[in-house]
């Protein structure tokens, strides 16, 4: 049986993506900008607090501090996470485009 997830925030989805690569806080708001072609702009204190509860579940890590800015990776368990959010979506979207005939 699959352990289900809560669905995650835009915000939260992106920056989980953004995750599968080591970066900072400033870097993971350029790369979500970045991804959504603008639509989508992460201000510090929405990263910060996502980052913060991020890390009490597990779904990320802080690397090691070497004085410079800290960096956060996505765990295994986050990974997980992200893979159950896409099949969510993609029953979303495969549902809305069966129902529409594809006229979105």
């Amino acid at each position: 049986m699959t352990k289900e997830y809560p669905p995650l925030t835009e915000g939260v989805y992106y920056i989980l993506l953004a995750l599968f690569e080591a970066r900072h806080g400033y870097g993971i708001m350029q790369l979500v900008e970045e991804m959504s072609k603008g639509r989508v702009r992460l201000g510090a204190g929405t990263i910060y607090g996502a980052i913060k509860t991020l890390l009490e579940r597990q779904w990320i890590e802080a690397l090691e501090d070497d004085g410079r800015k800290k960096e956060y990776i996505i765990t295994e368990n986050g990974k997980k996470v992200v893979e159950y959010e896409i099949l969510r979506l993609r029953e979303l979207f495969d549902n809305g485009i069966r129902i529409t005939n594809g006229k979105a």
